[in-house]
């Protein structure tokens, strides 16, 4: 980190904090405000993505929520096999204990 940049910091966070700067630190604090946009601004433009980028990420994103919403159909479609299942296993126990208290020991 420079030394523009330490000083930059250190203005800004008394200027956020309502301490009173004299003319040549708010000119200073300005300038590191500017510095800063600059930079935001070049990594915006770097960072730019063009069409074909953005299309194939499009796509992509397509692709995984259909894998997303398959799974999500199997997850309900074996639950709902789950809770038959279940029910099934209750009804012959239920049979069985009836069969059970009917038969002599």
């Amino acid at each position: 980190m420079t030394t523009k940049d330490l000083l930059g910091k250190k203005l800004h966070d008394q200027a956020t904090r309502g301490l009173k700067l004299s003319g040549k630190e708010q000119g200073l604090l300005n300038d590191w405000y500017e510095a800063q946009d600059r930079k935001e601004i070049e990594s915006f433009k770097l960072a730019k993505i063009d069409d074909r980028e953005t299309e194939a990420l499009q796509k992509e994103i397509d692709s995984t929520l259909i894998q997303i919403r398959m799974t999500t159909e199997h997850i309900q479609a074996v639950t709902r096999e789950n809770r038959l299942l279940r029910q099934e296993i209750a009804a012959i126990r239920h049979q069985l204990t009836q069969k059970m208290m009917i038969q002599p020991a």
